[in-house]
Parts: structure tokens; C-alpha cells; sequence
């Protein structure tokens, strides 16, 4: 449990967490987090005690040398501030903890209780059997109903494994803390990182979600040349280039139904309220 000497004062604060390892096809996820740490600034405000949810057998320290001398970087969660527009954004970065899943999640809600958070939203990403050369796949669910309804967000089916994200997820939602995740589907082909083009698509479906614009920078651009350089390679690839083009049919008629008058207008009025129009 975090011990504050002092709370801030947050305005209307969301928690936006990420965590790196299975939950994070790509660095997908924590590359989005840390994208809203540069955009709008950061500051530390506490961290989790690495003891208590680390292996570091599994996940290693790091030795770092720096001009006043070597030091040790543990593996652990770390959580930040950021000062939105109209809002204050908690952002928690972790590694997804090796044991003591229950009691992580209880200190992440006890930071989020103590913080006066009015929603959570967990970030992850996976790989799937996607195209590189279409829209990445985005999937926005939740339990709670009112959730659902104001955010046109799915309600979650699935039923298997899940990583950290699921179960804090699971965790908010016993807690009766609104919350919700967002996953992008990553080309398993192309699953080194960085994957610029999921990060992107992620932050852009979180300005719905947040109700804030977001400055991309030179995320655009790298997520272009992230696709120009998947595109050389499949062309390359004889076998690569006919599996693309398989995902790419396959997307296409599944993608059918949903260009509709009405899916269209209704995508032109989020970018119109994202931006301010």
C-alpha cells in the first residue's frame, strides 16, 4: 500500500495503466503511455516495492553507469501525472508482476481510491491475424452498462488466459470502479517492436474515451514509415506478400457490413468533437 505524505490535487483525474510483457504485442500499449507522458509532461509520483511482486530471476535489474556511478534499476510499476487540457491524467507503467497478482492490483485500485479517480482505462495489445496495410483492429470493452452505452464500448466475452490487464480489469470492475480496456491487434508477422501504427490507434481511440485531443507529433509519420517498411518486406517475400493478401480478402468482407452511411457519419462527428469543431 502507497503512503502519501501529501495527495495532490487532481482534476478530474483518469488512471490509464499499461504493462510491458504479454499484455504488450509490439511495446504497443507502453508506447502509447509513454507517448501522453511527453506531450503533456510528467511527474513521479510513487512507485510499487519491486519485492513484493518481482521474480528478478525471471525479470532482471538493469546496471546502469552514470557519472556519479554505477546504480541498480529494479524492475517495478512506476505511476506518473500529466497534466491534460481540462484534466489530469494518472499514468501507470509497469512490467507485468511475476507473482501476488491479487495484492497488485488492490495496491493499483488503492492508488486510484486514494487519487479520486473517475475511470480506468487498461491498455493492452496482442497479435492476431490481422494485415498491416488495413486500420488496426481495436477492441473498447467493459462490464458496467452505463459505461457501455456512453462510450459505445462492447461487452467482453471472452473466456480463456488472460494477463494482467484482464484481471485488473476484473479487479476495478468487483471494486465498483469504472473501468475499462482497449486493446489493438498487432500483425503477428511484424510482432518486433516498435509498432508504431497500433500505438497510434490506440491514442486516437482514447481521445473518445478521455474526451481530449491529443497531440500526435511525429507519430503520424512513423506509423507511415513503420507501413512502408512492412510493405518492402512482404514485397521481398513472395510467401509473406500471398499471406497478406489472404488477411487483407478476409478483412475486407468481414469489413463490409460496416460501411455504412450511418458508421461513417458517426466516425466524422468523433473527429469533428475530438478537435474542437
Amino acid at each position: 500500500m502507497i503512503e502519501w505524505e501529501r495527495l495532490p490535487d487532481l482534476r478530474s483525474p483518469i488512471m490509464v495503466t499499461a504493462f510491458e510483457g504479454w499484455n504488450d504485442a509490439g511495446e504497443a500499449a507502453t508506447d502509447a503511455i509513454d507517448h501522453l507522458r511527453q506531450v503533456w509532461g510528467s511527474n513521479p509520483l510513487a512507485e510499487l516495492d519491486p519485492d513484493d511482486y518481482y521474480d528478478f530471476q525471471v525479470t532482471r535489474p538493469h546496471i546502469r553507469v552514470e557519472e556519479e556511478g554505477r546504480s541498480v534499476t529494479w524492475p517495478t510499476t512506476r505511476v506518473f501525472v500529466a497534466s491534460a487540457p481540462t484534466r489530469d491524467i494518472v499514468i501507470v507503467h509497469g512490467i507485468e508482476p511475476n507473482m501476488r497478482w491479487r495484492a497488485f492490483c488492490e495496491d493499483i485500485l488503492g492508488i486510484a481510491r486514494d487519487l479520486g479517480i473517475e475511470r480506468i482505462v487498461n491498455l493492452g495489445a496482442l497479435l492476431a491475424d490481422v494485415p498491416h496495410t488495413r486500420p488496426v483492429p481495436l477492441t473498447a470493452f467493459a462490464t458496467e452498462p452505463t459505461l457501455i452505452s456512453a462510450l459505445g464500448l462492447d461487452q467482453s466475452t471472452y473466456d480463456g488466459p488472460t494477463g494482467i490487464v484482464g484481471v485488473l480489469q476484473h479487479a476495478a470492475e468487483m471494486a465498483e470502479i469504472p473501468a475499462l480496456s482497449l486493446w489493438a491487434a498487432v500483425p503477428h508477422y511484424v510482432s518486433q517492436a516498435p509498432c508504431p501504427k497500433a500505438a497510434l490507434a490506440l491514442l486516437q481511440r482514447m481521445e473518445d474515451i478521455m474526451d481530449l485531443s491529443i497531440p500526435l507529433g511525429d507519430l503520424p509519420d512513423e506509423a507511415a514509415a513503420w507501413q512502408r517498411g512492412v510493405d518492402e518486406m512482404a514485397l521481398e517475400d513472395d510467401e509473406i506478400g500471398e499471406y497478406v493478401g489472404q488477411l487483407e480478402r478476409a478483412r475486407d468482407s468481414e469489413d463490409l457490413p460496416e460501411a455504412s452511411g450511418d458508421a461513417i457519419a458517426a466516425e466524422f462527428e468523433r473527429y469533428l468533437r475530438r478537435r474542437g469543431s
